[in-house]
C-alpha cells in the first residue's frame, strides 16, 4: 500500500500548481492586451516600462543635489551641501527626495493618475519613487500621504498621493497609516499660484485628529506626494505633524519642479 503523502509536500505541491496556473494566466493577458508604454501607450516588452522614445524624455534626478531639499545641482558642491533656498529659510522637513524632474515628460504621468483614472500607473511610478528615496526609507518609517479635503476627495474618487503612497509603503513592507494627517480647509487649487500665495493658501491647512497623536508622537514620518512644487503644501504638512509630536519628517514626491521651470511651476 502506498503511504499517504505528507501534508506538508501536498501544500507544495499546490503552490507550485497555483503558481504555474498565475504564469500561465499572466501570458494569457499579455496575450490579450499586450503591455503597453507607460506614456504613450505603445507596446512594449513586459509590463510597467516605456518605449525608448518616451524613455529618453524623463529626466530622473541624480546626484549631486541639495543634501535637504533634493533639489538637483549643476556641479558637484561637496558632501552635504545645501541650497542657497535651504540656507535662507530651512524647510520643516528632514529631508526631501523625488525620482523625476516635472516637465512636459513626466506631466503627462502626473496627470493621468491625478485626473485620468489610470491607477494602473501608481504602482509603476512607486518603484521609481523608492530607487529615488532608499536613505529615507528605513525600517522604522510610517508611511503618510498628504491627504486631500473631504470634498475634493468625494469629486476626485480617490487621492492620487494616497495611491503612491500605498504602493510605498506595499514594496518596502513598511506601515501605511492614511489617518495620520487630514486636511481641514478646502484650500483652493494651488495650479497657477506664486510661492507665497501658495503658502498663504495651505497655512493650518492640515491637521493630526486627537485619535491619532499617539500614532505620530515620537515616529519618524515619510510624507508622500505627487509633485513637489514649492514646497507650501509639505511644509504646511510637515508642520502639523511635527506639532502632534513626530521624531521627524521626510518628504517623497513623484517629480520635483524645478524654479526656473516657470511653466511648469504655474500648471503644476
Amino acid at each position: 500500500m502506498l503511504a499517504a503523502a505528507p501534508a506538508a509536500c501536498l501544500t507544495c505541491i499546490m503552490m507550485h500548481h497555483a503558481r504555474l496556473a498565475g504564469n500561465l494566466l499572466s501570458r494569457l493577458a499579455d496575450i490579450a492586451v499586450p503591455p503597453q508604454c507607460l506614456m504613450c501607450d505603445a507596446l512594449t516588452a513586459e509590463p510597467g516600462a516605456c518605449c525608448p522614445q518616451c524613455w529618453r524624455k524623463l529626466h530622473f534626478i541624480a546626484r549631486p543635489y541639495c543634501a535637504v531639499s533634493g533639489r538637483p545641482f549643476e556641479y558637484d558642491a561637496g558632501e552635504g551641501a545645501v541650497s542657497p533656498e535651504v540656507m535662507a529659510e530651512p524647510p520643516c522637513y528632514r529631508r526631501a527626495r523625488a525620482a523625476v524632474i516635472y516637465d512636459s515628460a513626466s506631466k503627462g504621468l502626473v496627470t493621468r493618475l491625478k485626473y485620468g483614472d489610470r491607477l494602473d500607473l501608481a504602482p509603476w511610478m512607486a518603484q521609481w519613487m523608492v530607487r529615488a528615496g532608499r536613505e529615507l526609507l528605513e525600517p522604522d518609517v510610517v508611511i503618510v500621504p498628504v491627504p486631500l479635503h473631504a470634498m475634493r476627495r468625494l469629486g476626485r474618487r480617490y487621492n492620487q498621493s494616497a495611491e503612491l503612497a500605498r504602493h510605498v509603503a506595499k514594496s518596502c513592507g513598511l506601515d501605511y497609516r492614511p489617518q495620520l494627517l487630514v486636511r481641514t480647509r478646502k484650500t483652493r487649487q494651488q495650479v497657477g499660484l506664486s510661492a507665497s500665495q501658495r503658502a498663504r493658501n495651505v497655512a493650518g491647512a492640515f491637521r493630526v485628529p486627537a485619535e491619532a497623536r499617539a500614532g505620530v508622537a515620537g515616529r519618524n514620518l515619510l510624507l508622500i506626494d505627487d509633485v513637489y512644487t514649492s514646497g507650501a503644501t509639505a511644509n504646511a504638512a510637515c508642520r502639523a505633524l511635527i506639532r502632534a509630536g513626530a521624531a521627524r519628517v521626510d518628504v517623497l514626491t513623484f517629480a520635483r519642479v524645478e524654479p526656473t521651470a516657470t511653466e511648469a511651476l504655474y500648471t503644476a
